[in-house]
């Protein structure tokens, strides 16, 4: 793995979910790691949002060997930290490519598609429609 990471200073990987998106930058470090300038508890305050976001260095046993620096924005907590985890995941992949049946098979590299859908005209919302009156 060190060996990989000594061709380049960094490792990126970019993350997304809803309108979040996180762009994360691995390198050999001691296991800190800063989002927008803060740790991961001054950051997220929701355990399952800190969890989240360290995931993939917990299943591959990394967490005291790179530093991460994260670029999270838009949407909310835990879009944020799902964007996290992914771009983490992608990072680490670059890594270690053994390591990707062990990442997929945890969900960690798959992209949640699910958006906000868009209002449509002539209703009041995406689906929500406007009172109907017969009369």
């Amino acid at each position: 793995m060190a060996e990989m990471l000594g061709k380049k200073a960094y490792i990126w990987g970019t993350g997304r979910r809803k309108s979040s998106v996180a762009r994360v930058r691995l390198s050999e470090g001691s296991g800190k790691i800063s989002i927008n300038g803060r740790t991961v508890e001054q950051y997220f305050s929701e355990e399952q949002d800190r969890n989240a976001a360290v995931d993939p260095l917990v299943l591959l046993d990394q967490t005291k060997s790179y530093d991460v620096l994260v670029n999270a924005q838009g949407g909310g907590h835990t879009g944020q930290a799902f964007a996290v985890r992914l771009g983490l995941a992608r990072a680490l992949l670059e890594i270690a490519p053994d390591k990707e049946a062990q990442l997929r098979d945890a969900g960690f590299l798959t992209r949640d598609s699910r958006m906000k859908e868009r209002k449509k005209y002539g209703q009041r919302g995406a689906r929500r429609s406007f009172q109907f009156s017969k009369r």
